[in-house]
């Protein structure tokens, strides 16, 4: 895999990484304290974990799915 992400890019997705991992974590305590009753937000807490962690991948890899794919991004 070869860097197609620039330093604003990298610094783009470890930001957004970041912001989706603590919004997950936030959920799952939420859930987890019975604050959100319904578990039907689990999926959407894990999901956002783990996108996040994958975005904090590419940030410190400097390769874009996305871009790997073909599809041009603005950052």
């Amino acid at each position: 895999m070869t860097c197609n992400i620039d330093a604003k890019g990298k610094m783009f997705r470890l930001i957004t990484g970041i912001i989706s991992c603590s919004f997950g974590i936030s959920l799952f305590i939420l859930i987890n304290t019975n604050i959100i009753t319904s578990t039907a937000y689990l999926l959407p807490a894990v999901g956002s974990i783990l996108g996040g962690i994958f975005a904090v991948w590419e940030a410190r890899a400097g390769w874009c799915l996305v871009r790997s794919l073909g599809i041009k991004t603005p950052i």
